[in-house]
């Protein structure tokens, strides 16, 4: 049974929660107009191909879809007006942050949750450690305007742990690296200052890692339904894929996690805010430049390979920056996403 089924569980329709205890505040509260004053905020929980279930103050409840609507417009997180009577959708408000992705081939971006307060990147001490990888999450919570946290999991199978955090410390400034066992009960109290009544946050991470173990820990023993979990390949470190669909679960403590289906491929689009802030030595430098549409591949008085050269900026980080910006520069200069008025997007021409 998926969490969307045990949403309409009539005993969690018996304890009703409070507004802001499900993640509302004034941002959604100026949406409203006056002639709506008869509908009520649900947050959404899961999002099915022919359903929607939600989160409403009285409790759980699985809501019905206008005509013509589809429920792919939706993703878990959104708050969405709704007849508290029959249940109607009447519409969805404006998202605070929206975490969505690319896959290989794939035109349409994939909404992986929304509202999201931190964004948990999951991965573990051994192969699917990825500095690659994990730079491509980070772009993507940069982008969303949602705080990224990486969480190493598997710090008991490796000598020396703090190796990895360091390396993945180095990737974004001020960037919280959190080594954490999902399932001993102190992660809780360990994440516990990105968990507070009222906060959200999601897990995104490759399968295997320790994201179901997790959201089972902070949703703690009293939950309904807990996430089913796999194990993984040793040679290899990859998971079966135990979660197959986004659900939001209430933490213990206070606060909601939003589950994801595990993901090795993850295309960048649209993101230059994103690559911008996770690139930071290379934004600053670029600047100083002699050219304002500097490649930093060959130009002559290029301030970033100046760097290189002088041995203050890695060489593999320039070409992972190279990379991503290439791959999400058709959208950026298509000025289609919502921060597609960034310096990285301007500097595609020389002035």
């Amino acid at each position: 049974m998926q969490f969307g089924e045990a949403v309409t569980d009539d005993s969690d329709a018996a304890c009703p929660m409070s507004l802001s205890s499900l993640g509302w505040s004034n941002f959604f509260e100026d949406q409203l107009e006056p002639h709506e004053a008869g509908l009520a905020p649900h947050r959404i929980a899961t999002v099915h191909r022919a359903r929607l279930t939600a989160i409403s103050q009285p409790g759980p409840v699985t809501l019905r879809l206008p005509v013509h609507s589809q429920t792919g417009d939706f993703a878990v997180g959104d708050w969405v007006l709704a007849d508290p009577q029959t249940q109607l959708l009447h519409r969805r408000l404006a998202r605070k942050t929206v975490l969505e992705r690319r896959t290989e081939g794939s035109k349409t971006p994939q909404l992986a949750g929304a509202n999201v307060d931190t964004l948990f990147i999951v991965t573990s001490c051994n192969a699917d450690f990825n500095l690659a990888r994990l730079e491509r999450y980070l772009a993507l919570a940069n982008e969303a305007a949602t705080t990224p946290v990486i969480l190493l999991t598997k710090a008991d199978t490796v000598a020396d742990a703090r190796s990895y955090e360091q390396q993945a410390m180095a990737l974004q400034r001020g960037l919280a690296v959190v080594i954490v066992n999902p399932r001993a009960r102190e992660a809780a109290a360990t994440l516990a200052p990105w968990c507070r009544a009222g906060q959200t946050v999601a897990l995104v991470g490759s399968s295997g890692v320790g994201k179901s173990t997790l959201v089972n820990t902070l949703a703690g023993p009293s939950q309904e339904l807990a996430q089913q979990t796999g194990g993984i390949r040793e040679h290899d470190a990859k998971g079966r894929h135990t979660t197959t669909s986004r659900s939001l679960h209430a933490i213990a403590g206070g606060g909601w996690v939003i589950d994801t289906p595990g993901m090795r491929t993850l295309r960048v689009s649209d993101a230059a805010f994103g690559i911008e802030t996770l690139f930071a030595e290379i934004t600053e430098l670029a600047p100083l430049c002699r050219f304002s549409d500097c490649t930093h591949a060959h130009e002559p008085g290029c301030a970033v390979q100046g760097a290189v050269a002088a041995g203050g900026l890695d060489p593999e980080r320039l070409t992972r920056w190279r990379k991503l910006v290439e791959e999400s520069s058709t959208r950026m200069l298509g000025g289609s996403g919502p921060r597609s008025g960034s310096a990285t997007a301007s500097r595609s021409k020389r002035r």
